[in-house]
C-alpha cells in the first residue's frame, strides 16, 4: 500500500475494529493523536506501536506539542513552554534564546520519537501581532527576522532527534482576529506587505529545507478570493514556485468552521488536494472522515506520495536514553529558566 491522503483522528486510547477498518482504507495516510488518545507514555507507545503495525509502508503518526496551551501529552513528558518566551529571551540575549530553541527542539523531538510518534505540527511560523487571540503566545516574535531565527533552531534541534517538521500557518494568521476554529478569517492587506511580513519566517524556513507546511484557513481578498488552504495561487505560484517549497502540504482540519467554505467534506477534500495539499484533516467529526475516505477509492497523486514518505521520523532513542543523553540536562537547564523567569543574566 502507499500513503493516502488522509489523515484523520481516534476516539480513545486504544483502536477500535471500526478505526482499524477505516486505517486500512486505500486513501488513509495517517493518524493524528490528541490529548483524549493519551493516558501514559507507555500506552501511548503501544497505541502508536499498532498503528504502525497495521500496514506497509507504515501510516504517519502525528501530533501537535508546540508548547504552551498546546501539548497534548503532558503527564510523563516534559512541560514545553510558549513560543513566546523564546522571543522574550532573545530581546536580551540572542544567541542563549537560539540556543534554547535547538535543545528545546530536540527535547520535544527526542521523547515524541521516544514513543513512536513521526512528528508534530510545530513550530508556528505567525507573527505575534496582538491582533489573533488563537495565536497570541503560540508566536515566537512579532520582528519576521527574530521568528525565523528561532524556528530554525528549533526545527534543527527537531531534527538532530530525527524528527521533520511542519511550519504553520500560512502565509500567516496573526494578523486577524477570528479564530478560524469559529469563523473564516480575512486578510485585507496587499500580497507586497504579507510577503515581507508574513512570509519572511516562513521563506527562511523554506530556504532551510523545511519538510513541511500548512496553510491557513484565513481569506487574503486582495490576493485571492479563496482561503489558502484552498488557493492553487498560494500554494503552487506563491509556494512551490516563487519560494520553490518541495516538502508536504498538509491541510488546516478540514471540520474547522473555516473550512465549510467550500462545502461538503468530500468537496472540502477535493477543493484541498485540487489546490495543491498532499495530506487532508479530517479530525472530530468520523463520518465527515468516513465520506472523505469513500470519495477518494480512486484517487492517486504519486509525486504527494514520494513527499509523504519523507516525513516517517529516524532512529529512536528509549525514554531512558532521552534522559541520560547531555542535550536532556541542557534542555531541563532552559527550561527551568523559562518556567522559573530567573534573570536573563543567569549563565548557562
Amino acid at each position: 500500500m502507499t500513503h493516502g491522503p488522509l489523515m484523520l483522528d481516534l476516539e480513545s486510547t486504544v483502536l477500535t475494529a471500526e478505526e482499524r477498518e477505516l486505517l486500512l482504507h486505500p486513501a488513509t495516510g495517517g493518524v493524528i493523536l490528541f490529548s483524549r488518545n493519551y493516558e501514559t507514555p507507555q500506552q501511548v507507545r503501544s497505541l502508536v506501536r499498532d498503528i504502525h503495525d497495521l500496514r506497509s509502508p507504515a501510516l504517519l503518526v502525528s501530533v501537535d506539542q508546540e508548547g504552551g496551551r498546546v501539548q497534548r501529552f503532558r503527564e510523563g513528558f516534559s512541560r514545553l513552554p510558549v513560543a513566546a518566551k523564546f522571543g522574550e529571551l532573545h530581546q536580551s540575549h540572542p544567541q542563549k534564546a537560539l540556543d534554547a530553541a535547538h535543545h528545546i527542539g530536540w527535547l520535544m523531538a527526542a521523547e515524541l520519537r521516544a514513543v513512536g510518534i513521526d512528528f508534530s505540527f510545530a513550530p508556528v511560523l505567525d507573527l505575534q501581532t496582538g491582533i489573533s487571540q488563537v495565536i497570541g503566545d503560540r508566536a515566537f516574535s512579532e520582528d519576521p527576522l527574530i521568528v525565523g531565527k528561532l524556528a530554525f533552531s528549533w526545527a534543527a534541534g527537531a531534527r538532530e532527534a530525527g524528527m521533520p517538521s511542519v511550519g504553520k500557518h500560512f502565509p500567516g494568521h496573526g494578523c486577524v482576529e477570528a479564530d478560524s476554529h469559529l469563523d473564516l478569517p480575512v486578510d485585507d492587506r496587499r500580497f507586497s506587505e504579507i510577503w515581507e511580513q508574513d512570509l519572511q519566517p516562513f521563506r527562511h524556513m523554506v530556504d532551510n529545507h523545511l519538510e513541511g507546511l500548512m496553510p491557513a484557513h484565513v481569506v487574503y481578498p486582495a490576493v485571492d478570493d479563496k482561503p489558502a488552504g484552498y488557493s492553487p495561487f498560494w500554494i503552487q505560484d506563491v509556494l512551490r514556485q516563487r519560494m520553490g517549497f518541495g516538502g508536504v502540504v498538509f491541510s488546516d482540519d478540514l471540520s474547522m468552521v473555516a473550512a465549510d467554505v467550500a462545502g461538503t467534506y468530500p468537496e472540502r477534500a477535493a477543493a484541498a488536494l485540487k489546490a495543491g495539499c498532499d495530506m487532508i484533516l479530517v479530525c472530530n467529526n468520523p463520518e465527515g472522515a468516513r465520506e472523505v475516505l469513500e470519495s477518494l477509492d480512486e484517487y492517486c497523486d504519486p509525486v504527494s506520495q514520494v513527499r509523504l514518505a519523507r516525513m516517517h521520523g529516524k532512529g529512536q532513542l528509549s525514554a531512558k536514553d532521552v534522559r541520560e543523553d547531555p542535550r536532556w540536562l541542557r534542555a531541563m537547564e532552559y527550561l527551568n529558566m523559562l518556567e522559573a523567569e530567573e534573570s536573563l543574566d543567569l549563565e548557562l
